[in-house]
């Protein structure tokens, strides 16, 4: 069936509201674009992505094609924020409930293997597809109740409209503990594509792509002039390049601050960051960078764990008298849910999913915290072993 724009408002709000559901209540997403990739495509794939990590999602990007360097920035962004990048389909990870397909104006078009290409007929799988092309020869490729395809500047003009939506859901992002939803590199991956399809607006083909191109591109750059040092708007690609490519050098070095405090118990790596530490770090990085960075060492601890991961980090300066916490579970151990940790010390504040929970502790509770945190390691050791000999 030809793609064509949604007719209604309340259709697309529907819409929209199902694919926030599924992206809330599902666990693990591959994400698939078309073939050689332009910046809309990729840019849409990994600004989807990045909204799938705010709630501890496991995600994954499909692309087998080789890319143009300048796409390394936008790369990097995954690396730092959980989001695996497969080249293969022996690369997708097993348990994928979810495809989510961006840019991409029909099947033939979808860059996948013969592997992946038999998930589209498992119904259990919800196929979800956010795209721009309509009518000539177009098709869709997603479930009816989860295809945002509509008129559009880009396909990140879609991404940007469904992450305004959860943005307006308050008490959803405060139960998932989402701080930063338009963070600065979500914010960055928009623009990228919104740029790319449009060459800053002189592409538009009729009023009401141009008011939402200029809604849209006001609301980023605004964001961006709020979250980067330097106040200035984006007049073309490179620019963009060039403050992702800093901005992947920056994150690096914050990675690597972090993974020189690891420790490992038995099955546990962790990495415990004062306050001292937190201090030091937020004069010289972004708290989102932070944010993901520091659920970038977790995934990196757990695997060469080979079973979890813990990093606790002290930030008095969200002045909250909270200490964060975020666990997670090698891709390789599934013998234990993260869950049970809540349940084990009696802790309210958190939540997530089998393989990733976050929680936080009040510091009055904690007192010494290199010594709280050995007692949670030691506490969650002896719940593996209860576990291992069930």
């Amino acid at each position: 069936m030809q793609k064509r724009e949604i007719s209604t408002i309340a259709g697309k709000n529907r819409i929209i509201s199902n694919i926030i559901n599924a992206m809330v209540g599902r666990d693990s997403f591959l994400v698939l674009g078309h073939q050689n990739p332009d910046e809309d495509c990729l840019a849409s794939m990994i600004a989807v992505a990045l909204l799938l990590t705010k709630f501890s999602k496991k995600v994954e990007i499909f692309a087998s094609d080789q890319l143009h360097e300048h796409f390394d920035y936008l790369l990097s962004i995954c690396k730092f924020n959980s989001i695996g990048i497969a080249r293969s389909s022996d690369e997708v990870g097993s348990g994928t409930d979810t495809i989510i397909i961006c840019d991409t104006p029909k099947r033939s078009m979808v860059s996948y293997t013969d592997g992946i290409a038999e998930m589209f007929s498992r119904p259990e799988i919800v196929k979800i597809e956010i795209d721009h092309h309509l009518q000539a020869d177009s098709e869709y490729i997603g479930d009816p109740d989860f295809s945002l395809v509509d008129e559009a500047s880009s396909a990140c003009e879609l991404v940007g409209l469904i992450s305004l939506k959860m943005q307006e859901q308050t008490e959803l992002l405060d139960q998932h503990q989402v701080v930063d939803l338009l963070s600065r590199n979500f914010v960055l991956a928009v623009l990228t594509g919104i740029i790319g399809d449009t060459n800053m607006g002189k592409f538009i083909k009729s009023r009401r792509e141009r008011r939402f191109y200029e809604i849209f591109s006001n609301l980023f750059n605004e964001l961006l002039s709020r979250k980067t040092k330097k106040g200035s708007n984006f007049s073309n690609k490179d620019e963009v390049f060039r403050e992702l490519h800093r901005l992947s050098a920056k994150e690096e070095e914050c990675f690597n601050y972090m993974m020189d405090r690891k420790r490992f118990s038995n099955s546990i790596g962790y990495s415990i960051l004062t306050a001292e530490d937190m201090r030091y770090l937020h004069s010289r990085y972004d708290p989102d960078m932070i944010i993901s960075v520091a659920r970038a060492t977790a995934d990196a601890l757990a695997e060469e764990s080979g079973v979890m991961s813990l990093v606790v980090y002290d930030d008095d300066s969200l002045d909250d008298g909270l200490v964060q916490f975020r666990a997670r579970r090698s891709q390789d151990f599934r013998d234990f849910d993260l869950r049970k940790i809540l349940s084990i010390f009696g802790i309210e504040n958190g939540g997530g999913h089998q393989g990733a929970i976050g929680f936080r502790v009040e510091q009055a509770r904690i007192g010494d915290l290199a010594e709280y945190v050995e007692k949670i390691v030691t506490g969650i050791e002896t719940a593996l072993q209860d576990t291992t000999r069930v």
